[in-house]
C-alpha cells in the first residue's frame, strides 16, 4: 500500500504517528513542510542558491524527477538558464495543467536568485 500524505504534502514515513485521513493543526502541517524542506535543501546543499529551487522541485514531483530532469543536467554543466526546463514540469496525468504552471513560475520567481 502506499504511503498516506498529510498535512502540505508530507508523504507519511514508518514509525510517524500519523495515518491517511488525520487531521494536523496549521503549525505541525508546517513544521512537516519545512522539515521536509530542509532534507531538500541538504541534499542540493553542492548546488549553491539553486539548492532552493530544486528542494521545491523536489518536494514537488519527487527527487527522482528532479534526478532525471533538465534542469538539474543544466546546473551540472553550468547553464543557469533553466526557466523553461523548470516550468515544463507542470504535468498531470500527462497533460499540462495551467495551476501547476503557474506554481512553478511563482517558484521560479520566488526562489530562483540570478
Amino acid at each position: 500500500m502506499d504511503k498516506p500524505y498529510v498535512g502540505y504534502g508530507h508523504q507519511v514515513q514508518p514509525g510517524e504517528p500519523y495515518r491517511r485521513g488525520c487531521q494536523l493543526s496549521e503549525a505541525q502541517a508546517d513544521a512537516l513542510l519545512r522539515k521536509d524542506y530542509s532534507k531538500f535543501c541538504a541534499l542540493y546543499e553542492k548546488y549553491g542558491k539553486d539548492k532552493y529551487l530544486l528542494a521545491a522541485l523536489a518536494y514537488n514531483c519527487g527527487p527522482g524527477v528532479v534526478q532525471k530532469s533538465t534542469v538539474l543536467k543544466k546546473l551540472k554543466s553550468g547553464d543557469r538558464n533553466i526557466h523553461a526546463s523548470y516550468a515544463s514540469h507542470c504535468c498531470y496525468h500527462g497533460k499540462k495543467h495551467k495551476g501547476l504552471l503557474t506554481r512553478r513560475l511563482t517558484e521560479l520567481t520566488a526562489l530562483f536568485i540570478p
